[in-house]
């Protein structure tokens, strides 16, 4: 992945995330990167590590900057 559009197009037509969205990249800054962070956080307690964020989404949740 070359930058964060690529990382949408790519798992908008690979992977089938939704397309209204934007792309996962798109998505995580309209929702904010601290938002998310939270909420994964919250589903990781309940169902498992595989919930936990990567660590680039809670850098990104840190420092309050986006994917675009």
């Amino acid at each position: 992945m070359l930058n964060a559009a690529d990382g949408d197009l790519g798992a908008i037509l690979g992977l089938g995330f939704p397309p209204f969205t934007g792309g996962p990249f798109r998505y995580a800054d309209a929702r904010g990167a601290s938002e998310l962070v939270d909420q994964m956080n919250g589903f990781a307690v309940k169902f498992g590590k595989r919930f936990k964020p990567a660590a680039l989404l809670e850098k990104k949740a840190e420092s309050g900057s986006v994917f675009h």
